[in-house]
Parts: structure tokens; C-alpha cells; sequence
């Protein structure tokens, strides 16, 4: 051994330049393991205050309320109400020195607030640590977090965790910049085409707060018009919030706001942005330094100081639902924002659905609507193609597009683009037999079998298995036919169709922002569809069957939707928009296109779900998990007495291909859902009741996840 270490000549002094310089630059890009909290075992406590009640963030509903910590003297000047800290968790009773609880793990947490004593008569543990000086959690942001938790049935901690962005310290060490004056009141612009368009912004201007349901009319200038609500309640010196489905939109009201209020006077907040961009924007709308923020449904939570606007656009689109738990809804957690800060409410949308159409029946809102006179002079022509159209158009029965659709695409490209709306994407998604349309289902696990781009055989939609020998169990034929064919399949067809003409595609993989004003024939799933310069020429929706027939209580009020969505986007009957569907003209959905009267559309379903008890007249939650779990809890649950189930019904079995979604059966399990409903004004009873007996189920060792987990739901958005 002697000898091996001669033969290093001293160590690191004999080592070559290179080695050193490695050593030197391992060493500095080595982690410095964090220090752990101190225990402060012996430290002095606060002299005044010396309690601190915490939130931990332990996103489980047995724990869902406050613990009580010692703060040290040390910790006081920073331990203040707001702020982030650590504590340490999980110590028993046993575990006391010096009259002080110790051991547990550590967990973060927001300290709530500072007493002089304690509830708990036992020894209390001291804050670990405070994390941060800077105080994120006020008390109205905390009372929003608690009114979502009551509601969605779920834990403060949860709500937290949605409502406060992840801590950045380099953004933290940003100033803010200073707060800009008001600006001045806008001019009405385009709000002058509504009927109460100009005294809506006028209220808002002297510091008002109106309530309204606003159906945009067709076109763009429904971005602007957000800009100008905005800039009317900045104005009277206080704050606005927007929220909107995607980022797109975000793009769109953030440069009309910087159109109409100048550079600096608004934060756009999406969950998209970086942790570092997304928490300096997220400060300086919590110091006060910006009063406007606009940001997808990140952005309902934001804590914009002296409130006096919340608006949300297009409150049927699905991505408004938070797919995390609780699960909250963007348009109830602004409906909620509304009565607490007593602030004006904007629930705008070139649609119009059942809940808006409630709180206008209701008398909370008032519509904000045009005149017919003004809706028919920007409206495209809507025209339709039903089956009496298909069976006496044979040829075009086979290629899923009729000879007025041809004649349609081929006069819409002589004067710009054509859109072209497919409910699908993809290559052929799902198939049926030719003779009977019966759905082409998988042997093994009665999933939907889809055709696949490049090859021959059928694929499983759920297992993923291949079938090659498929034949029809209802009528034994072996022929095939398109139930929904997807973007891409629509895309080649109709570019051998007009081989001139450029095809663009706009779907989930790639979506298209906006498309020139040049002829071209634009395929895009719904939701999807881009911005034409101009406006488009005409449009297709196909396959409107394949949308109405879905087995879902808001079928037909989603198809219409989608469909307005995309007409929107046509140029006006006056220069030639012409919009050509493909559905049964007698549905009501297509009648209220045809007539673009969404708002009469959604009045009539609300009425008839008001006679059934469907929501949103009734509150209802889904319970869902195994058979056996899922009765001994609903057993256990203390629901209210006018409560009625309705199950359980079997769910569909989630296959090992493709994404798990929310609340979903683990893959193979088989689950049953029971939806229980009550009537109104008892929602709140209800969801305390799941909430205690999951919370009971939680601390015996059950829940929402392992063997026995039992999921609940409120407000599920799709029930059946």
C-alpha cells in the first residue's frame, strides 16, 4: 500500500493541469445538500403572538383543517399571516422535550394567521422554517380557496395548490414595477351594435357592478370588446379579470388590451408559461403593481387587489374544467368571486349555455344581447343537408359530402377560404357495418375498432389488438363504412378533389393560429379552427349525426357550440358567407344554427331539464369505484333526505392503451358509478355529506386511490 501511494508523487500536487481542473470544476458543480430546518429546541418563543396556526399542504380531506405551531424569536419578524413556512408533521404525543413537540417530517405550508394561545392544550411543535418572507395568501384569496372546497367537496389544500403558483426566489427578488394611473374610460366601439352594450361599459366606468350574459355576435371583435370592459373598470380605479379556454384566445385579448390600455397595464397569467414568468406576473398582480390580468382557467385565482370586473368567454368549453381535484369549474369559481367581492360579472360567448341561460332566468343577470335586425347583417347563410338530401344524392352519400357542399367549397374558393370542420381527427377513427351501421366493436373487450392509416387490419380503440376477420354479429356482413372519418382522411380527400387548391390541417397535434386570406380549403376538428384574414368564404360542418348522437345530456347543446364556433368565423351573408351542414335540418340544434339562435336554444333546454330535475336546475355529484367499496360508502354517507340515486350503472372498462383520464377505473378494475342528485338550494348539504364520509373513509384507510378507492364528483360534466 505504501508503495501505491508513492507512486502518486504527493497526491493531487503531482496531478496533471487537466486532472486538477477537473477536480476543481467537480467540485464546484457539486449540490451542496440542503440544510435541514433547525429543531429550535431551547429557543426562546415570540413574545408577543407566540402561536401560529398553519395550513399544511397535505391534500387529504381527514386533515383538512388548521394545526397550531410555536413561533420562534427568531422566526417573528418574518413568521406573518401570508406567508410560505415548514413545519414538521407526523409526531406523537410521546415525542416531547423541554415541554416542545419534536420529530415528524418535514411538509410545507401557509401560515394563516397569529394567536396568543393555542386551542390544543398539549405541547406544540415549533415552525421549522419560514420559507419566504413574502406574504402569497391573503384573507380573501383564502376565503375563495375555502368557498371552492366546500363547494367541489375537495380539501383547502388542494384548492391551494391550484390557486397559488409554485415559489420562484429569483422572482421573488424582482421588484415590481410601480402601478400605472387609471386610464381613461374607453369609448364604446363595437358595444354600441348590443342593445345595453354602451350603459353596460358606462356602469362599469363609475364603479358599478353589473351582471351580465353577453352572446357575442359573429366575427372578431368579441376580443376587443373584452379589451374595453376592461379598460372601463380600470377607469374607476379598480381591477378586472379575464379568463378564456386556450392560449390562443389568451394571444388574442392580450394584444386588445394592449391595443386599447397601452403597454404595462396587464399580466397574462397561463399554466403554460414558465414557473419563474408565471410567478413574477403572479406577484406583480398580488402587490397591486398590475390591475388587469387575462390567462386561462390558472387565471381564476388570481389575486387581483379592489376587483371590480370577472369576465369568462365561452364557458362550455371543456378546458374551463380543472382536471385537477377538486375539479373546480372556471365559471363557478368567478360566480363565486362575483358575490364575495361584489364585483360585475361578464359571461360572454358567441353561444350561449344552459347555466348562462340560468342566470339570466333567474334574474341574477341580465342579458346583454343585439337585435335581430344587427344579427342578421353580420350572420353568414346557413344552409343544410339531411338524409331526404342523401339518399337522393347516392354518389355523394358515398363520399360523405353532397352535391351542395361540392357546389358550396367550389364557390366559397373563388373568393377565399374555405373551412371545413371534421368531429374527428386522425385517419377513419371509428368503424361500422355498411348494411346495418351497426358500431364495429372489438371481440376481446367490445371496444371501438379504427381504421389505421397504414395498414389493413382493424385496431382495438380501448386494447389496442388487431382484427383482421371482422364481421357483423347483427347481420353477418363483412363490408365496412366510416363512421366518423378523421381530419387527415377528410384532408386527402378533398385534395384529390381540387388538386389546385392547398390543403391545411389544424388539430390537437398541430393548430393552426390564423391562415392567409388566400383561396385554400382549411380542415380542422372543433376547437381547432384558425383565424382567416378577412373571413372565411364558406364553411363545412360534417358529420353533425356523429355529434348529436353522442350519449351525453349536453349532446346537442356542445354540437351547436361547436358549430356557431366555426360559422363565426364566416364572412356575413352580405358578402357571401355561406355555411353548409350536414345534419337533420328538423333537430332543434340545427334549427337554432340555421336561425343563429342560440340563447332561444338553451331557454328551451333549460325548461326541459327543469321538468326532468336535470342539472343544472338539480345539483348532482358521481360517486364511482368498486362494486362493494362503493355501497359501503354511499351506506355511510349521511346524505340529505331529499337526496336521490340514480345506479349504479357499469363504467366502461379502461383499457392499457392511451391515456388514463381523470377518475377513471384503474386499467382493468371494473367500476360502477351512481349519480346522486338533489334539489335546489341543497347542493351545499350534499357536498358536506360526501365530503365527511370520504373524509371518515380516508382516516380508516381508504380514499380516492389503492384497492377500495371511491371517487366523488361534483358537478360531473358529462353524466350520461
Amino acid at each position: 500500500m505504501s508503495s501505491e501511494n508513492g507512486s502518486v508523487d504527493g497526491g493531487a500536487e503531482g496531478a496533471q493541469p487537466e486532472q486538477l481542473a477537473l477536480i476543481r470544476e467537480s467540485v464546484r458543480n457539486a449540490k451542496v445538500p440542503r440544510a435541514k430546518p433547525r429543531t429550535w429546541r431551547g429557543a426562546a418563543l415570540a413574545k408577543e403572538l407566540p402561536v401560529a396556526r398553519v395550513l399544511v399542504d397535505k391534500g387529504v380531506l381527514h386533515l383538512d383543517r388548521y394545526f397550531d405551531y410555536a413561533v420562534p424569536e427568531e422566526l417573528d419578524a418574518d413568521a406573518q399571516p401570508g406567508v410560505r413556512v415548514r413545519v414538521r408533521f407526523g409526531a406523537g404525543r410521546g415525542r416531547v422535550r423541554e415541554g416542545r413537540r419534536e420529530g415528524g417530517g418535514l411538509i410545507d405550508g401557509f401560515l394563516v394567521e397569529r394567536l396568543a394561545e393555542s386551542d390544543y392544550s398539549g405541547p406544540l411543535a415549533a415552525l421549522a422554517q419560514v420559507v419566504s418572507s413574502e406574504p402569497v395568501l391573503s384573507e380573501e384569496l383564502l376565503g375563495l380557496a375555502r368557498a371552492v372546497a366546500d363547494r367541489y367537496a375537495g380539501s383547502l389544500a388542494d384548492v391551494l395548490q391550484l390557486a397559488v403558483p409554485p415559489r420562484s426566489a429569483r422572482a421573488e427578488q424582482r421588484p415590481s414595477p410601480e402601478p400605472l394611473p387609471p386610464p381613461a374610460a374607453p369609448e364604446a366601439g363595437s358595444w354600441g351594435r348590443y342593445e345595453r352594450g354602451g350603459a353596460f361599459l358606462e356602469s362599469l366606468a363609475s364603479g358599478g357592478a353589473p351582471r351580465a350574459v353577453w352572446n357575442a355576435l359573429p366575427g372578431p371583435e368579441w376580443s376587443e370588446e373584452l379589451a374595453r370592459a376592461v379598460a372601463a373598470t380600470l377607469a374607476s380605479g379598480r381591477g378586472a379579470l379575464v379568463v378564456v379556454p386556450d392560449g390562443r384566445a389568451v394571444a388574442r385579448v392580450d394584444a386588445a388590451l394592449t391595443s386599447v390600455l397601452g403597454e404595462g397595464r396587464h399580466a397574462v397569467l397561463t399554466a403554460d408559461a414558465g414557473p419563474e414568468k408565471r410567478y413574477r406576473e403572479w406577484l406583480a398582480v398580488r402587490r397591486g403593481a398590475v390591475r388587469a390580468v387575462v390567462g386561462t382557467r390558472a387565471a381564476m385565482f388570481a389575486p387581483v387587489r379592489d376587483l371590480g370586473l370577472v369576465a369568462l368567454w365561452d364557458d362550455g368549453d371543456d378546458s374551463h374544467s380543472e382536471p385537477h381535484a377538486p375539479q373546480p369549474h372556471a365559471r363557478e369559481v368567478l360566480l363565486l368571486r362575483a358575490a364575495q367581492d361584489k364585483c360585475g360579472f361578464l359571461l360572454g360567448s358567441w353561444s350561449c349555455t344552459v347555466e348562462a341561460a340560468q342566470l339570466v332566468e333567474s334574474g341574477w343577470a341580465r342579458p346583454l344581447v343585439a337585435s335581430r335586425e344587427q344579427v342578421r347583417a353580420v350572420a353568414p347563410l346557413v344552409r343544410t343537408v339531411g338524409d331526404q338530401d342523401l339518399a337522393r344524392d347516392e354518389a355523394a352519400r358515398a363520399a360523405r359530402l353532397p352535391t351542395l357542399a361540392w357546389q358550396a367549397v367550389r364557390e366559397g374558393l373563388r373568393h377565399g377560404p374555405v373551412l371545413v370542420q371534421v368531429p374527428r381527427r386522425g385517419y377513419v377513427p371509428r368503424m361500422a357495418c355498411a348494411n346495418c351501421r351497426e358500431p364495429a366493436r372489438c371481440r376481446h373487450c367490445a371496444g371501438p375498432l379504427e381504421g389505421q392509416e397504414s395498414a389493413a387490419a382493424l385496431r382495438c380503440g380501448w386494447c389496442g389488438r388487431e382484427e383482421g376477420s371482422w364481421h357483423c354479429p347483427e347481420c353477418g356482413g363483412f363490408r365496412l363504412r366510416a363512421q366518423v372519418v378523421g381530419a387527415r382522411r377528410t384532408a386527402e380527400e378533398l385534395g384529390r378533389a381540387f388538386p389546385a387548391v392547398p390543403v391545411r390541417t389544424s388539430g390537437r397535434e398541430h393548430v393552426l393560429d390564423t391562415v392567409p386570406g388566400a383561396p385554400a380549403l382549411v380542415v380542422s376538428t372543433p376547437g381547432a379552427e384558425p383565424v382567416a384574414e378577412g373571413g372565411y368564404a364558406a364553411a363545412l360542418l360534417l358529420d353533425g349525426w356523429a355529434m348529436l348522437g353522442r350519449p351525453d345530456l349536453r349532446a346537442g347543446e356542445d354540437a351547436l357550440r361547436r358549430w356557431i364556433a366555426a360559422a363565426a368565423l364566416v364572412r356575413a351573408q352580405e358578402a357571401g358567407g355561406t355555411v353548409v351542414v350536414v345534419a337533420e335540418p328538423t333537430l332543434r340544434p340545427v334549427q337554432a344554427l340555421v336561425r343563429w339562435d342560440p340563447v332561444g336554444h338553451a331557454v328551451r333546454e333549460l325548461g326541459e331539464r327543469a321538468e326532468l330535475g336535470f342539472p343544472p336546475v338539480s345539483r348532482m355529484a358521481a360517486v364511482s369505484g368498486a362494486g362493494e367499496a362503493l355501497a359501503e360508502f354511499l351506506a355511510a354517507a349521511e346524505l340529505p333526505e331529499e337526496a336521490e340515486l340514480l345506479g349504479p350503472v357499469p363504467l366502461p372498462v379502461t383499457g392499457a392503451a392511451g391515456p388514463r383520464r381523470v377518475g377513471a377505473p384503474p386499467v382493468g378494475e371494473r367500476w360502477e358509478r351512481v349519480l346522486v342528485r338533489v334539489p335546489p338550494g341543497r347542493g351545499a348539504a350534499l357536498a358536506a355529506a360526501l365530503k365527511a364520509a370520504q373524509a371518515s373513509r380516508m382516516a380508516r384507510g381508504g380514499g380516492s386511490a389503492g384497492e377500495g378507492a371511491v371517487w366523488v364528483r361534483i358537478d360531473p360534466p358529462d353524466i350520461g
